[in-house]
């Protein structure tokens, strides 16, 4: 959708739009990209097909507006993690239990959908793209170093790249058996390994007993 276009809407056609956008968010992290086609879209946002057209033509239309869409919720969430550490609490453990509630938040689901369709797809990769490299950028810069307290130097950068990418892994795997007295340790151990990064424990505080 071209700048110049989005200036002419009306508040009501921004409104509708917005409401487009949510509809697409939801159910790409409820049903899956490929279920989650324009007709049933604009069905979910109470639209006829004529309207749906007017907003997105096209699919390619809907999905790079999404892609942002859905970027900008990520980051709104992600934000709002970092503001939110109670005070007195350890900061690594709050952070991984965060982005551990993010991973299974709606924004992020449809977020990893996107990926999944993109990974066979280069046209939705290459929308993709950035928004991958600015959510990057801010799990290493400002947003993430809050939320671990971390210092900066390349140990520290491999203490959020571990939590990060070890949390990522686990929420898109299947257990299939013991799951939750599984995952309930492996997040253990994610949180005392990025402890031991950060020099705040040892070795044997790993697994101690």
């Amino acid at each position: 959708m071209d700048a110049a276009r989005l200036a002419k809407d009306t508040p009501k056609s921004l409104k509708t739009r917005a409401r487009i956008l949510d509809c697409a968010m939801r159910l790409f992290a409820e049903i899956g990209y490929h279920a989650a086609t324009n007709p049933v879209i604009a069905d979910a946002a109470g639209l006829t097909r004529g309207a749906m057209l007017y907003h997105f033509p096209t699919r390619e239309a809907l999905v790079e507006a999404a892609v942002a869409h859905v970027q900008a919720a990520r980051s709104a969430l992600f934000r709002a993690a970092a503001d939110s550490i109670p005070a007195g609490a350890d900061v690594t453990e709050h952070a991984i239990d965060s982005y551990w509630d993010l991973l299974h938040s709606e924004p992020f689901l449809a977020f990893a959908e996107l990926e999944a369709a993109g990974r066979t797809d280069p046209a939705i990769q290459a929308l993709l793209a950035p928004a991958q490299a600015e959510f990057d950028r801010a799990q290493a810069g400002d947003h993430f170093l809050k939320i671990l307290h971390a210092g900066a130097g390349p140990r520290f950068q491999a203490s959020r790249d571990l939590a990060r990418f070890m949390l990522e892994g686990l929420a898109r795997t299947t257990l299939t058996y013991d799951g939750e007295g599984r995952r309930e340790r492996l997040l253990m151990l994610i949180k005392r390994a990025t402890h031991m990064l950060n020099r705040k424990g040892d070795i044997q505080d790993l697994w101690p007993d």
